[in-house]
């Protein structure tokens, strides 16, 4: 295993919500792009998307970002993305690969690939769901695939296979990249590495870790020990 994380071919993006963690991890080399989504703009408590989308955009002006439209009706989806789209030339609009009633969106993705919108279908986790919307993707404009791997591993199932099956669905779209989005650990990573995935998404607790990448396990156990320790001591415990 490569002990240096500069030595990784996968580009890492950060996944958050949080202006300041984003902007710290825009400054670090290793960080070629970063994604948000509703759900940890909620978490986070932006209170107006578009206001929060704008701010970060003033700051982070070349490396990809990915916002996400949040309307179930396709009509208002694609209103969306051509909005957001026109917020800055480093955006890809993220579309659910369906709605909540669990319609396709294929033919919205078609419609804005026609506009040379860039995409990021995201919350895929079939490799079905991967071949349906390579029909309407085009190799001449930019997009992104995201396949929730971890989601997929929180079902007792191995994602490695349907991330390789859905490599090789988007092999002839010469500007489709692949995301193995949803990662549990550190350790997912050089999973994605090694099956020549594009990129990965880590939200910053993941990428924390980084620091530890080759790190000695014996000096990692006597950490642990130290910090058992530490923690008995500290809560006064006695037997």
């Amino acid at each position: 295993m490569t002990t240096s994380i500069e030595n990784l071919k996968i580009k890492i993006f950060a996944d958050g919500a949080d202006l300041n963690g984003m902007l710290e991890m825009h400054e670090k080399p290793y960080i070629k792009g970063l994604t948000t989504n509703p759900t940890l703009m909620r978490k986070a408590g932006i209170a107006n998307y578009k206001s929060f989308a704008l701010e970060v955009l003033s700051q982070i002006k070349e490396k990809p970002i990915s916002f996400e439209v949040f309307s179930d009706e396709f009509a208002e989806m694609k209103r969306q993305a051509m909005e957001i789209s026109g917020w800055g030339e480093n955006v890809y609009v993220k579309i659910p690969i369906t709605n909540t009633l669990g319609e396709s969106t294929a033919d919205v993705v078609d419609y804005l690939v026609q506009q040379d919108v860039k995409v990021n279908v995201t919350a895929l986790m079939t490799t079905e769901q991967v071949v349906e919307i390579a029909k309407v993707l085009d190799s001449t404009v930019p997009s992104y695939v995201s396949v929730f791997a971890g989601r997929i591993a929180d079902t007792g199932r191995d994602p490695e296979s349907i991330m390789v099956e859905s490599l090789e669905a988007l092999r002839n779209l010469a500007k489709t990249e692949l995301i193995w989005a949803s990662p549990r650990e550190l350790l997912n990573v050089f999973q994605a590495e090694r099956i020549g995935c594009h990129i990965i998404t880590a939200t910053n607790d993941i990428l924390q870790k980084i620091k530890l990448i080759g790190y000695d396990l014996n000096e990692y156990s006597l950490d642990t020990v130290k910090m058992f320790k530490n923690d008995a001591a500290s809560a006064g415990y006695e037997i």
